[in-house]
């Protein structure tokens, strides 16, 4: 297996196999567009109508504008951090570049209480892990590589700044992490052809696989990247939704290679809404990561990537782990590891193939096996089981081209937020049942939810 390169963006109509989209055949090349982009092609939904409409009309949902957002966590805002925000709502100044004090020492709090020691001072915040990630990307230079299934903003960071970026394989057993063996072929073969290769993406706990990453795969992978010069991002967004926290083994790459890796982590993984955008990076204690982390100030600055007084006031709260917020993230964890074994078993039993979650609010299905009935049904491509699933089942349901996947893939990601209730009432009921899969509204929601994947057997 080999990686591929992706970067520059697709036409409305261009399909990715047409720029050698398939991973076993085709060499690395070099970017010759650094515009952001992503597989388009008209989707055939009508917008909604006007005064007057003389003829139908088609809506391209390609571009990254129209691509997926996290998974919805499906529960309503704590109220001891809503609580925080509104005392802080009268703070009209944004934080200085990277954060303020308080906030980048609550950081630095949260990271020390899970192995990864270090200062305030080697700590970075923006307002999202977009901003944050766009920022991490320029302070390095050289090619960035990334496992094939990544999430949905990576790849659209790379283009923006023009870099050539790179897919590498994952193994079969989880996502997030590539495979060793195809990450050194892709460094060799970028190389050969005058590439620069410089940079690896991962994360350890994935979106959108929903997969934990074994310790030995990371320890490899690592030790493959970093032989190699790779400087690595690991992004940690979610390691507090790891659904069986007591059973899975979580290694953070920074614990084995401490002077090569930057952390990243979006609060909106566990801890805050993703209404409140806020994100921060841990870099290494190094004299060049001072100088990476200095040159990610100046871009966030350039960018105006602040983040807002009020919102760093609650971030810094939920960064220092109260009770209320341990509780919370304990709960949400639990809740979500019931509903997403329920709904990866109606995936199953409708002959379709997915990872056992482990971890966040969502699941990766292939739905491969149903091809055929899937194509009576005019389903013939992600693109098209986008539009299908999301009609069906009323809630996001990005198909896997939004990840990197092959077009011609049967791929999604289904989110497990939308079938914890319609209200915050009935959400919170799911949160605090003891067996939430007996409440009605759950119960009816994980009907429905098998009743769609049935369908096409």
């Amino acid at each position: 297996m080999h990686g591929t390169e992706d970067t520059g963006p697709l036409g409305a109509h261009e399909r990715p196999e047409a720029r050698g989209g398939d991973e076993r055949a085709d060499a690395p090349r070099h970017a010759t567009e650094a515009v952001p982009g992503g597989a388009s092609r008209p989707s055939g939904r009508r917008p909604p109508p006007t005064h007057e409409v003389h003829a139908p009309t088609h809506e391209d949902h390609g571009p990254v504008r129209y691509g997926p957002p996290a998974p919805d966590p499906g529960l309503p805002v704590l109220p001891e951090l809503a609580a925080v925000l509104a005392a802080a709502s009268a703070r009209t100044r944004p934080e200085p570049p990277g954060g303020g004090p308080l906030l980048r020492e609550a950081a630095r709090g949260y990271w020390d209480r899970r192995g990864l020691h270090g200062t305030a001072g080697s700590i970075a915040a923006a307002p999202g892990a977009q901003p944050l990630l766009l920022a991490l990307i320029g302070a390095h230079g050289g090619d960035v590589l990334m496992p094939r299934p990544c999430p949905a903003t990576w790849m659209p960071q790379a283009r923006l700044l023009g870099r050539p970026a790179y897919h590498v394989p994952t193994p079969a057993e989880c996502g997030g992490v590539p495979d060793p063996y195809a990450l050194l072929e892709t460094v060799r073969r970028v190389r050969a052809e005058g590439g620069r290769p410089k940079l690896l993406l991962l994360s350890v706990v994935d979106d959108p696989t929903a997969t934990v990453a074994p310790p030995e795969l990371v320890r490899e992978a690592c030790e493959a990247a970093v032989g190699e010069g790779l400087h690595i991002i690991s992004d940690e967004t979610w390691r507090d939704t790891v659904h069986r926290p007591r059973d899975t083994v979580l290694l953070s790459p920074a614990e084995m290679c401490p002077d090569d890796v930057t952390v990243i982590g979006d609060l909106a993984g566990a801890l805050t809404p993703a209404a409140w955008p806020v994100a921060v990076a841990r870099f290494p204690d190094t004299a060049r990561a001072a100088v990476r982390h200095a040159r990610t100030l100046d871009i966030l600055t350039a960018l105006g990537a602040l983040v807002a007084g009020p919102l760093a006031h609650a971030a810094a709260h939920a960064l220092g782990e109260p009770e209320s917020v341990r509780d919370r993230t304990r709960r949400a964890a639990a809740l979500h590891c019931e509903v997403a074994a329920a709904a990866h078993r109606a995936v199953l039993g409708s002959g379709a193939l997915a990872r056992p979650p482990q971890a966040g609010r969502h699941l990766y299905a292939d739905l491969g096996p149903l091809r055929g009935r899937l194509a009576e049904l005019g389903v013939t491509d992600s693109m098209e089981l986008e539009e299908y699933l999301t009609d069906r089942l009323g809630a996001p349901a990005p198909g896997g081209h939004r990840f990197g996947d092959e077009l011609g893939a049967l791929r999604v990601r289904l989110g497990t937020g939308p079938l914890l209730g319609a209200t915050p009432q009935q959400q919170t009921e799911s949160l605090t049942a003891a067996k939430p899969l007996e409440l009605a509204h759950v119960a009816q929601a994980l009907d429905s939810f098998a009743a769609v994947f049935g369908a096409p057997r």
